[in-house]
């Protein structure tokens, strides 16, 4: 019976004692409060170091897909410029091809003329459309019967990769390093 009472009070003692008992969030209310206020530091650093992760393997791609983007553009580009450098020719056979891009393109186009044929965008007649640069060289003959075309990335390795060209057959050529002169050792697009 002693050790039961021995036990019995040392259970009590324990229980009485402040370092034992559970504190009660009403008692300190202020310890509640800091407690259930929000994310601490470290939880926001992995949050934001996670972010980094992912944006550091989406950007090269969205970077990639711009340029690949950029590089269609300009192959239609290029096409749009032959389709019109071939109607500009057969609306005005003496003149045969325009010396400039702004003739095949325009603003007051009621009626066209050769100056201003409205065939193609005013934006691509003023010579830059989608990260690449065109221009028109190498017209000559009375009238002219060759035209070189050339689009070039506005900057090489960030709006596109790719050089790309054409001529009087109207076939899209493509290189990787800058063409001087659009000829048949440019290769062929595929």
């Amino acid at each position: 019976m002693y050790l039961v009472s021995l036990v019995s009070f040392w259970t009590a003692e324990l229980a009485s004692s402040s370092r034992l008992q559970a504190t009660d969030p009403r008692e300190f209310p202020m310890q509640a409060k800091n407690r259930q206020r929000g994310f601490s530091l470290i939880e926001l650093l992995i949050v934001v170091a996670i972010i980094l992760i992912i944006a550091s393997i989406a950007i090269p791609s969205l970077m990639r897909a711009r340029m690949n983007a950029n590089e269609a553009s300009a192959v239609g580009s290029i096409r749009t410029i032959n389709s019109g450098m071939i109607s500009y020719m057969s609306t005005y056979p003496t003149v045969g091809f325009p010396a400039s891009l702004s003739a095949l393109g325009g603003i007051s186009c009621a009626p066209p003329s050769p100056a201003s044929a409205c065939l193609i965008p005013t934006d691509l007649a003023a010579g830059s459309k989608s990260g690449y640069n065109f221009a028109l060289t190498g017209v000559s003959g009375s009238p002219a019967a060759t035209y070189q075309v050339v689009g070039s990335p506005s900057v090489a390795n960030s709006t596109g990769v790719r050089y790309f060209c054409s001529f009087a057959d109207s076939v899209v050529r493509a290189s990787v390093t800058p063409i001087a002169a659009c000829d048949y050792t440019t290769t062929p697009l595929q």
